[in-house]
């Protein structure tokens, strides 16, 4: 459920980048919010547990930038 959820935001960020290039950083900075907000809630498990809890949100935020950077690196060669 949760990856289907990171997937479908990185399709509509990569939709909004793509037509909106500009425009399309803020979305971006809010979903870099909210998985930062969940991040740092889960790394405050003690010891090695809390980097495995934030890690989830550490890579999911790795996806959604480069899709958004993928849609406005689109754009700019169309």
């Amino acid at each position: 459920m949760t990856i289907a959820i990171v997937v479908a935001i990185c399709i509509v960020l990569l939709i909004v980048a793509f037509l909106a290039p500009r425009l399309s950083r803020y979305p971006e900075r809010g979903v870099e919010k909210t998985y930062g907000t969940g991040g740092r809630a889960a790394g405050k498990a003690p010891g090695p547990l809390g980097r495995w809890l934030r890690k989830p949100f550490d890579s999911a935020n790795k996806w959604t930038r480069k899709s958004a950077s993928a849609g406005r690196r689109g754009r700019g060669k169309l």
